[in-house]
């Protein structure tokens, strides 16, 4: 299990958990290396450990083979070998790409998660998932690589764009609406204004409450074998679709926040669950401030959106998602043709 470090000011513990190694990578964002950099540099100084920054590109466009390969070859022209370290410092796309080039660098170099987003905190750092985008679809070229830590300074988040910073909540209101996410809903209604407001430790307490959900699923199911960790996509069949038809003009937590109200409507039709739990998966995302209806739907239609679900990594050739009813989080393949149209309509997507 990875050694999980999470609150305010814990970046500049990172230098010891990396004590004795020769060499480390840093792979990031020009725009990360002003307020996160230096802090980074002088904690793994400290600890005596070497280390040169690799800077990828922004944008989920960078999150390719092409970068993959541009950031191996030059691991291999600095001599980084199989018992040195990288450290992903950045959101879920330097995370997601960081991250598979450890896992296939030297068949497998250690990686540290330092993510730098409340997206990147609460998800994509946790669990080991790393992988890249296709033109066919997103995150269709992965494998899974445990990090040896996660470091989560939600200092850091007081720098995010506040689209960003709402984007990360959808992600949360995910983790709100799963059964075992009790402690996550009750942060959200008790410290509501301080969770606007980037309170860092209540910012801290609402990470750590995430990450407990995530990494009990991932303990269950660590590689996707028995369905368990299917669960944890809840919204996404959806929102993954959203991303690639709409060449990802919605932030991923914003498309998550359009796939719990499309998920909420086709359980309600298939009966699997009532009109009062329905409109919480509404409601919930819908007051942090998110979309919870397809920008331009009318536009985009429904038989577009169902082709691309088809190739969600869930899917089993027909369409798969994640719904809830009476035994929980479940995966329901095939949904009946009208459920499926009363939950496009719900989120304002056209025939």
């Amino acid at each position: 299990m990875s050694e999980l470090v999470v609150g305010p000011g814990v970046l500049e513990r990172l230098g010891a958990l990396l004590r004795g190694r020769r060499r480390v990578a840093i792979v990031s964002q020009r725009a990360l290396m002003d307020p996160h950099g230096d802090i980074v540099s002088a904690a793994l100084h400290v600890a005596g450990v070497a280390h040169r920054v690799y800077l990828m590109d922004d944008g989920e466009d960078a999150k390719s083979l092409a970068t993959v390969e541009r950031l191996c070859r030059e691991f291999a022209r600095d001599g980084l070998l199989r018992a040195d370290a990288v450290v992903a410092l950045g959101g879920g796309v330097v995370g997601d790409t960081a991250g598979f080039a450890a896992a296939v660098y030297h068949r497998g170099v250690d990686v540290v998660q330092v993510p730098t987003t409340l997206l990147a905190q609460v998800d994509s750092a946790v669990g080991g998932k790393t992988g890249v985008n296709l033109p066919e679809g997103k995150n269709l070229v992965g494998a899974f690589h445990q990090p040896i830590a996660i470091v989560a300074d939600s200092d850091t988040l007081a720098t995010l764009p506040e689209r960003e910073y709402r984007s990360g909540l959808g992600e949360v209101a995910k983790y709100a609406l799963m059964p075992a996410g009790t402690e996550v809903a009750a942060i959200l209604q008790r410290d509501a204004g301080a969770v606007v407001a980037r309170d860092s430790k209540v910012l801290g307490a609402l990470v750590q409450a995430c990450i407990d959900v995530k990494l009990a699923v991932v303990a269950a199911d660590p590689e996707e074998r028995t369905g368990l960790r299917a669960t944890l996509n809840l919204g996404h069949t959806l929102a993954h679709a959203l991303e690639t038809a709409g060449g990802y003009d919605l932030r991923h937590g914003e498309a998550v926040a359009v796939g719990l109200a499309f998920v909420g409507a086709l359980a309600e039709s298939m009966e699997r669950i009532g009109a009062g739990d329905a409109a919480r998966f509404r409601e919930l995302p819908a007051s942090l401030g998110l979309p919870v209806t397809v920008p331009d739907g009318d536009a985009l239609g429904a038989d577009a959106l169902m082709d691309l679900m088809r190739r969600d990594k869930k899917a089993k050739g027909g369409l798969t998602f994640v719904l809830p009813g009476p035994r929980g989080l479940e995966t329901v393949d095939d949904p009946p043709d009208g459920a499926l149209q009363h939950a496009f309509r719900a989120v304002g997507v056209g025939g």
